[in-house]
């Protein structure tokens, strides 16, 4: 009896399992439009009718509409859809921007008419009012071209109302597509975003069907390519941009902090980089509220013109323990994160200090930033001890992840970590203990353990040998193979050397060659640089030998070359061959990344980085040279000093951008009055100076600064403004106004001023003559 009771508790509760499964089960794209991002989490199934308003097969972009509602499905189907097409959906909710749709059946029922496409501006297609419905848009063609022929996929970049939408397009026909530049049309295509790593809205984006959904309104007045030929360096006398952006408020708790530069905020799982000039004090931890405009930068959400205050109020984020693979993946975008590595070397540099880290065959940077002199202080503050760790040694890193690709669709974005201080790198395992020293006392051990069993007697001494016979040979074969292994790391770590170095770049490619040479018995190995020579022992005639090659990847886009090796086919593989060619590779990335970015960081300290002349630091080392080689060949050379006139009227009325772009517009006029040999340097906000290696007498130096100050009479044009702007020059000639760097800079220096005031003198004098006139 009681088994027939429980069989049919047991029956109902099964057939009241499946009646709410089959009540769950949402059959209207309403009711999953309806739907929470939480809830469209839990994977609720569904199945609905709808009209497919777009579809891409090769990308499994589908997107539906029913009446005013629609939906993005990543469809799973061989149908060949058609917008128009009414369509059965069945599959899954999952969690995203908004909810979409993980297909698992697709049936088509037949085709039918499109739904009205509504009339939509930017405001509406930023701020995501009809995400994934059918819009139309007034816009005018900015670019239009065939991204991928064999996949008859366009891309365009449009502006609407002002300002930049991006555009899909299905169809490669080229001619059509250079037509629309710069046309006013009319769009009738599916509204949606782009995206970064944590699903966050970063800009605009149609998806067009075909060019038939494309209605010229009205063409460009002339083609592209009848335009009047312009300048190179007037190009900006087209440029006209209108910001109307609107300064928000954000809150969070500041996570990282470089004074003058940036403030990142984080506020539960949302994080957000902010530019900024200030200095003011902030503290890790603290609450704080910030202001901005609104911006993106290389596909990443930020502020721009930041402005940030302290509530002083403790509420400190807690790092996430994330692995190297996760943060590739761009879902950690500027949050705080902490991830383990192994050291491959650290770098002192002049701006920073930089760990190059690998985990999971990433290799990744751990960087901390040196604090910056404030304005008016005469020498850089000196920065802490950098803190060593050995090479191989594992750490355990806190920081901001900051990627150099925000595509969430791409699997393997680099990534560095910014750290705050030295605090957030740590070390938790030392290098492995298997070490020559460690070997020999073991080897030293068995010796002992060997003569003191010949001690047991003559009667066992023939075994006792055979067992010593047998435990050297096996010793000698760790010895040697210990000898190969120490041979091995003392090769890696003298490259690491090398690459931190002044050894010549080929020299250490080469030295890269034979390590991994030496682990392959000897067999021919060469390095062919990208666009570069082809380095080490290159097996010119590989008759029966197989060629095996291993890409050197950069942290960032394409190869830098590659490690060829010349194998004998019939040879057995060896499991450490594998890890010799990436341990190579790796070590010729490093290699090739760390030249060139020490030859991008001589060329920032010796060169302004708003005018790209030279700056001081420059100058006095080219000024110190000149006087040496004077001394030495009894020669003259003079030096000219120049500062604008009421420069800072420029910033205080049109503001700091248009006085950037006008010391950069003055230092390119002045550039073009010298020779070859002259040297032009900024050495202030709005000063400048001029190193003139050849002259004769000082007439010569005269005449040039008579073109320097004759370069300012035509005005500056910048945003419509007109700038009428002027200079004052001093000059100095060596030996006989000054016979070291200093006395030269003084004196000329001195000239200036000299000259400004007789300028404002006259300038006086002329005002007050013109006002007794009046009178």
């Amino acid at each position: 009896m009681k088994k027939a009771i429980l069989a049919v508790v047991m029956l109902v509760a099964s057939a009241a399992g499946f009646l709410e499964a089959q009540e769950r089960i949402l059959t209207s794209l309403a009711a999953i439009h309806g739907l929470t991002d939480a809830e469209a989490s839990r994977q609720i199934p569904v199945e609905f009718e709808a009209t497919v308003t777009y579809y891409r097969d090769y990308e499994r972009t589908l997107f539906v509409q029913d009446g005013d509602t629609a939906i993005y499905v990543r469809a799973t189907t061989g149908l060949k859809l058609m917008p128009g097409d009414r369509v059965v959906v069945g599959g899954n909710t999952q969690q995203s921007f908004r909810p979409i749709i993980v297909s698992n059946r697709i049936e088509r029922l037949g085709h039918g008419t499109m739904p009205t496409a509504v009339p939509a501006g930017y405001d509406d297609l930023i701020k995501a009012r009809y995400d994934c419905r059918l819009v139309t848009v007034r816009a005018l063609v900015r670019s239009a071209d065939v991204a991928n022929y064999s996949l008859r996929n366009s891309r365009m970049q449009v502006q609407v109302d002002g300002a930049d939408v991006d555009a899909t397009l299905n169809g490669n026909d080229t001619e059509a597509l250079k037509n629309l530049l710069d046309a006013e049309v009319e769009i009738t295509g599916v509204s949606s975003g782009r995206f970064d790593g944590k699903m966050q809205l970063t800009g605009a984006r149609l998806h067009i069907m075909s060019l038939e959904n494309i209605k010229v309104l009205k063409r460009a007045q002339n083609s592209p390519w009848t335009l009047p030929l312009t300048a190179m360096d007037e190009i900006l006398s087209g440029y006209h941009i209108v910001n109307r952006t609107q300064r928000v408020r954000v809150q969070g708790t500041v996570t990282y902090y470089q004074p003058g530069s940036a403030v990142v905020l984080q506020n539960g799982s949302k994080s957000l980089w902010i530019m900024t000039k200030s200095r003011n004090e902030l503290r890790i931890g603290d609450i704080a509220d910030a202001t901005g405009i609104p911006d993106v930068h290389d596909g990443f959400l930020a502020l721009s013109y930041g402005e940030v205050r302290d509530s002083g109020v403790q509420a400190p984020v807690q790092p996430r323990a994330s692995t190297s693979s996760e943060l590739t993946r761009s879902g950690h975008l500027f949050d705080l994160v902490s991830t383990r590595g192994k050291v491959l070397v650290g770098v002192r540099e002049e701006a920073q200090d930089e760990y190059v880290l690998l985990a999971d065959g990433h290799i990744f940077s751990a960087v901390i930033r040196h604090p910056t002199s404030t304005y008016g202080s005469t020498a850089p503050p000196v920065p802490p001890p950098m803190k060593e760790f050995p090479v191989g040694a594992t750490v355990e890193v806190t920081g901001i992840c900051v990627l150099e690709d925000s595509n969430p669709f791409d699997r393997n974005v680099p990534f560095d970590l910014m750290m705050r201080s030295y605090d957030d790198i740590t070390i938790v395992a030392w290098p492995s203990w298997m070490t020559v020293r460690n070997l020999a006392r073991v080897i030293s051990a068995m010796v002992i353990v060997i003569l003191g069993v010949t001690a047991w007697g003559w009667t066992l001494r023939r075994k006792v040998r055979r067992q010593a016979e047998v435990l050297a040979a096996r010793a000698a074969a760790e010895a040697e193979a210990e000898r190969q292994n120490a041979h091995l790391q003392q090769q890696r770590s003298r490259i690491l050397e090398d690459i931190n170095g002044s050894r010549p770049l080929v020299e250490v490619l080469e030295e890269i060659t034979e390590l991994v040479s030496f682990q392959l018995d000897g067999a021919p190995c060469w390095c062919e640089i990208t666009d570069g020579p082809r380095l080490g022992r290159y097996a010119a005639d590989t008759d029966g030998l197989g060629i095996v090659r291993e890409p050197i990847l950069s942290r960032s886009g394409p190869p830098l070359g590659t490690i060829c090796a010349a194998i004998d086919p019939c040879r057995a593989a060896r499991a450490h061959e594998k890890e010799a060619f990436f341990v190579g590779s790796q070590l010729a990335a490093l290699a090739i990344e760390n030249r060139r970015l020490y030859s991008d960081l001589v060329h920032r300290s010796e060169f302004d980085l708003l005018t790209d002349i030279y700056n001081r630091f420059s100058l006095d080392k080219h000024l110190d040279l000149a006087v040496t080689k004077a001394r030495e060949n009894a020669s003259i050379f003079g030096l000219i000093y120049v500062d604008l006139d009421e420069f800072k009227q420029v910033n205080d009325r049109y503001g700091h951008r248009v006085g950037d772009l006008y010391l950069q517009e003055v230092a390119a006029r002045m550039k073009r009055q010298l020779r070859s040999a002259d040297l032009l340097a900024r050495v202030g906000g709005d000063e400048f100076a001029v190193l003139v290696p050849m002259v004769h007498c000082r007439a010569d130096l005269e005449e040039i600064a008579a073109r320097l100050e004759h370069c300012f009479v035509a005005p500056v044009n910048i945003d419509g403004h007109a700038l009428r702007g002027s200079s004052s020059v001093g000059i100095a000639l060596y030996p006989e106004d000054g016979s070291t760097r200093d006395s030269l800079m003084s004196a000329a220096d001195a000239a200036m001023y000299v000259n400004k005031h007789m300028k404002q003198s006259e300038a006086e004098r002329e005002d007050t003559s013109r006002d007794l006139r009046h009178d």
